[in-house]
């Protein structure tokens, strides 16, 4: 007896069981899901905004309050926080803090011992060069480049563009450091306007915060133009930074959604 099933919608018999032929392929292939790689994107990039809001924020309030030396002490109280949190959370520390934390201590240590705000001014750099260094190291040493190993367990992507990426957080890095220092040096003018304060009063150690405790006339007026020079740099280190941060994660993630391999759909039997 011949069976016929009919069109549009064929249905099994008992009487006539689908061929093994017939049977569809189960695709089994570990591909992770996009939109995991989605949802971590932020916290799987190498500068995490939340962290760097944690430790700034209070920097920057202290600074509103106190001035730039008691902002300094708490950044470092609020960075050991950040680390000691990690650990008693996860049972490990990532390099990167870690690395943030002791560069703090050491320029933000100048910073207090000296009563120099360059040496703090000058820590983002040397975190964001240190940071492009070892991204580049990266690229020669070891089979996958620091970002693959990074991100690479939320998203499968070609070979070639996890270096690109590598090569796009490196170039990032480096050209975070470059604007900080032309902050600092020019765009700011705080360099600048400190040093005339010092030539003209003859003092090394001055508070800027407290400037009208200090001095009077012109003397008061280059303080007080300093101070607000200042200002600018420590406003530009939260806001300026962070915002940096956050439009180059988001062309980021732009970029990498252009080139994620889509996850293959799984043929079920009829």
């Amino acid at each position: 007896m011949r069976c016929a099933l009919p069109a549009p919608w064929p249905e099994r018999s008992s009487r006539c069981p689908v061929p093994p032929t017939a049977q569809p392929r189960q695709v089994q292939r570990r591909t992770p899901e996009p939109s995991c790689y989605r949802r971590r994107i932020g916290a799987s990039s190498p500068n995490e905004t939340p962290c760097r809001l944690f430790s700034d924020s209070p920097f920057f309030v202290a600074y509103k309050l106190e001035g730039i030396y008691v902002a300094t002490g708490v950044a470092i109280v609020a960075s050991a926080i950040l680390v000691i949190w990690s650990w008693l959370r996860r049972r490990r520390v990532e390099t990167m803090p870690l690395v943030t934390l002791g560069l703090l201590v050491v320029f933000g240590g100048l910073t207090l011992a000296l009563h120099d705000p360059i040496f703090v001014m000058w820590k983002p750099t040397i975190v964001n060069w240190l940071f492009a260094a070892v991204f580049l190291g990266s690229q020669f040493i070891g089979k996958r480049s620091l970002i693959e190993r990074m991100m690479g367990n939320a998203i499968e992507i070609p070979s070639a563009v996890w270096t690109r990426l590598n090569v796009m957080w490196i170039a990032f890095f480096l050209f975070t450091g470059l604007v900080n220092l032309f902050v600092v040096y020019i765009g700011s003018g705080f360099f600048g306007a400190r040093e005339a304060l010092i030539l003209a009063s003859g003092l090394q150690d001055i508070d800027l915060s407290a400037c009208a405790e200090r001095f009077g006339g012109e003397l008061l007026s280059l303080c007080n133009d300093a101070h607000a020079r200042e200002d600018i740099w420590v406003n530009f280190k939260l806001f300026g930074m962070m915002g940096m941060t956050l439009v180059f994660v988001i062309a980021q993630a732009f970029y990498l959604s252009r080139h994620m391999k889509d996850e293959p759909r799984t043929l079920e039997a009829d």
